[in-house]
């Protein structure tokens, strides 16, 4: 082994048909609802190979994860660059949208309290005009 960091992860069969599914979804979704597209499309994964997958990408950064109050994560492949989302409560409509006000904010409240180096992720849930009008 060369020591530089090789990633062992495989690219299987499950995890292409995970990968493509997610490149064509706009909207968070629950590994539940990922594998039931999977499945109503014909590929043979198993909920857990879902999850797992998942998981990786999360960890990988490849994917966004939002937490739901319920503690059920949902998932969504985002743009490298930081952001943020606005998120529809009725029809799930996600869009990622830059903040400099929230950069600017996290850093002046982490500094006030004595912290450095802040991290954070804003998700501001509301109403998209289609499901207002």
């Amino acid at each position: 082994m060369d020591g530089a960091g090789a990633s062992t992860t495989r690219t299987t069969r499950q995890r292409t048909a995970i990968e493509g599914l997610l490149a064509t979804v706009e909207e968070f979704q629950s590994a539940q609802e990922i594998h039931a597209r999977l499945v109503a499309d014909g590929s043979a994964v198993g909920l857990s190979t879902v999850y797992r997958t998942l998981q990786a990408l999360s960890d990988s950064g490849e994917l966004d994860v939002l937490r739901q109050e319920n503690g059920e994560a949902l998932y969504r492949r985002c743009s490298a660059r930081h952001h943020h989302h606005l998120i529809c409560r009725a029809c799930g409509r996600t869009v990622e949208v830059e903040g400099p006000d929230v950069e600017a904010w996290a850093n002046r409240v982490a500094a006030t309290q004595g912290f450095v180096n802040p991290t954070h992720n804003v998700e501001v849930f509301g109403t998209c005009a289609d499901c207002a009008a």
